[in-house]
């Protein structure tokens, strides 16, 4: 199947972007960069970008009508075979872009759900999928889908992929809508009884201290989470190589571990369907303790990313949740910027600076979690019989000894555990007040 999609020619996209008053230019340009990575993640090719300038977007075909033929003949030219908009378009913009262009059309959300499609792997990420593709496809099933009708995953748009084509009448709509609703309920049904089983599986991981990495895609989240595990974990330079959160044991110091796990990365203008379809991707963010925005120091404009992010964050009501920004990549920037940047948060206690490629000021950030983590845990003294052999392994196993001496038949303890781990060992009977 591989050797099939290398051999076949990747099919080529123009891609169209427009710049409204309330946009900086530049930020403008920054989103078309964004959308050329997303077509080359669905593996189509770019053949060229217009950008237009506009006081308001146009209810009829988003870009003017004289753009609308200049783009016509600008994707002849280039041989193009589709038109991609970098912004979400109407059923009815669409169907009239493609009238009056001979062209398929898609906008953002489309190459997005192309690309979730493809990355599913996990059952969970799988349903989520599903389900974005049927609440997408439920007010455009008089369209034609040939680029997602090869998507290899979920295949609710590819079901769908001739309708329209016919020209089926009323009747036969109403029934497929009925038929996609009743599917959307399913999939709802389906997601609430995995989130259920997610819990089960949380609590009983539930005694370590949870950190999740978020932040912007391609800031380096997967890098750093293989510097700082030292496992095997994907890393793609595409948007969106991986879906599914992926969660490693990291010890920080001797027999202090804490979770980390690394979750899907941010774009700008994520659809708002899109993102409650996939808010179940981002569930170790909501459950964790403490969370690492990794932030990638090479980008001109770091800082709209890291608003990008935190609008994400306030969006899961994770605003009052720990934060600790990871300044990254500063291996990346010319000395003079990294001074100023660093003396710029230098004060600030909620930040580290980075190199995760290459391994730099990773014992701070070890440091930076473990003041975090011990923030959240307390010290018990215990008096544990010699004879409760069990009980002692389980105590070396769950906390940091301090100090530990023998006393009669007995072994006085001083550890240093999560908080929610101390409360069984403080109402057992060996706590000493």
């Amino acid at each position: 199947m591989g050797d099939q999609s290398t051999a076949k020619r990747r099919e080529r996209a123009l891609l169209v972007g427009v710049a409204l008053p309330d946009i900086p230019l530049w930020d403008a340009e920054d989103s078309l960069d964004e959308l050329s990575r997303l077509t080359d993640t669905a593996l189509l090719v770019e053949a060229g970008r217009v950008l237009q300038s506009r006081e308001r977007v146009d209810p009829t075909c988003y870009i003017g009508k004289g753009k609308v033929e200049e783009v016509k003949k600008l994707a002849g030219d280039l041989q193009a075979d589709m038109l991609v908009f970098d912004n979400d378009l109407s059923p009815a913009q669409m169907r009239n872009l493609e009238k009056r262009t001979d062209m398929r059309v898609l906008d953002r959300s489309a190459v997005i759900l192309d690309i979730f499609s493809q990355h599913a792997r996990t059952r969970t990420a799988q349903v989520q999928v599903e389900l974005a593709q049927l609440n997408y496809l439920l007010p455009r099933l008089t369209r034609m889908w040939t680029h997602l009708s090869r998507q290899a995953g979920g295949g609710a748009i590819r079901g769908m992929g001739s309708a329209g084509v016919r020209g089926p009448g009323e009747t036969q709509l109403e029934t497929d809508r009925r038929m996609i609703r009743r599917q959307i309920n399913a999939l709802h049904a389906k997601l609430e009884r995995i989130g259920k089983q997610m819990e089960t599986s949380r609590k009983g991981r539930s005694d370590r201290f949870k950190v999740a990495l978020v932040g912007y895609t391609n800031a380096g989240k997967s890098t750093l989470m293989r510097a700082l595990s030292g496992s095997d974990v994907l890393v793609e330079d595409r948007l969106f190589a991986t879906l599914d959160s992926t969660t490693r044991a990291v010890e920080l110091e001797a027999k202090h571990k804490v979770l980390l796990t690394d979750t899907v990365g941010f774009i700008k203008r994520l659809p708002h369907h899109l993102f409650a379809s996939f808010r179940a991707t981002l569930e170790e963010a909501v459950e964790a303790d403490l969370l690492l925005h990794v932030i990638d120091l090479s980008f001109p404009h770091y800082e709209s990313q890291i608003k990008t992010v935190d609008g994400v964050l306030r969006d899961l009501k994770l605003e009052d949740r720990p934060v600790l920004k990871v300044f990254n990549k500063i291996d990346q920037i010319d000395p003079g910027q990294e001074r100023e940047i660093l003396q710029a948060h230098a004060e600030r206690e909620d930040a580290v600076a980075v190199s995760a490629a290459q391994g730099i000021g990773l014992d701070a950030l070890r440091t930076r979690i473990m003041s975090y983590s011990q923030a959240n845990s307390i010290e018990l003294n215990l008096q544990v019989p010699q004879a409760e052999g069990r009980l002692l392994a389980q105590l070396h196993g769950e906390g940091h000894i301090l100090n530990e001496r023998y006393e009669d038949n007995d072994v006085l303890l001083t550890v240093r555990m999560e908080k929610h781990q101390a409360e069984r060992w403080q109402l057992a009977r060996f706590a000493i007040s």
